[in-house]
């Protein structure tokens, strides 16, 4: 325990020194690049994604799910934003049969998986794993669970399916809340019906 305390005293002092993918950003005084477009501090979440050329299968799921106005209210939130690189790790015509109408309550699970009520910082999220002692529990909006630990200064996010995803640009700031870029789409408990 003494040992995992120092360790993660360690990541933490070497994210404020020197910036990692987990940390960067907040440390960033201008607004950072996601997919070849700044993300301003002064749009909303999804003003900001659509924007970003890594996203667009992420826009067109929270399209289909009719989670727009949900992600531009005021929120805060706390978006775990899965690239589409990550969509494209999951079985093929997975994305294509998700957006379809009568999958809308699968994809609204999934996509609300990846939100956390209010604004969590890499520093607010450093501070939950220390409190734990090595690892966060994070409620999400779907009422899941993720799982949070750091990983040679990297975050390692866990679903309750045992999947795993890292957090490759943190604190993206947005006027309603902060984006995590994710590299893998995480999936809740039961097993969505794909």
């Amino acid at each position: 325990m003494r040992r995992t305390f120092f360790t993660l005293l360690i990541v933490v002092t070497t994210m404020t020194a020197a910036g990692s993918a987990f940390g960067q950003n907040s440390m960033m005084g201008q607004n950072p690049m996601v997919g070849g477009a700044a993300m301003f501090r002064t749009r909303d979440i999804v003003d900001n994604a659509v924007k970003s050329a890594d996203h667009t299968t992420l826009v067109a799921a929270v399209k289909a799910a009719g989670l727009v106005d949900t992600l531009k209210g005021s929120g805060p939130f706390t978006v775990f934003a899965p690239t589409n690189a990550a969509f494209a790790k999951l079985p093929a015509g997975t994305v294509d049969m998700l957006i379809q109408p009568e999958n809308k309550a699968t994809l609204t699970k999934i996509l609300t998986y990846h939100v956390v009520a209010g604004q969590l910082d890499s520093a607010a999220i450093a501070k939950a794993i220390k409190k734990g002692k090595g690892k966060a529990r994070l409620k999400t909006v779907s009422g899941g669970w993720l799982t949070a630990w750091m990983s040679g200064g990297e975050l390692v996010l866990q679903d309750e399916q045992g999947g795993k995803s890292m957090v490759t640009i943190a604190d993206v700031r947005q006027s309603n809340g902060v984006i995590h870029v994710v590299d893998t789409v995480l999936m809740p408990g039961s097993p969505a019906k794909m």
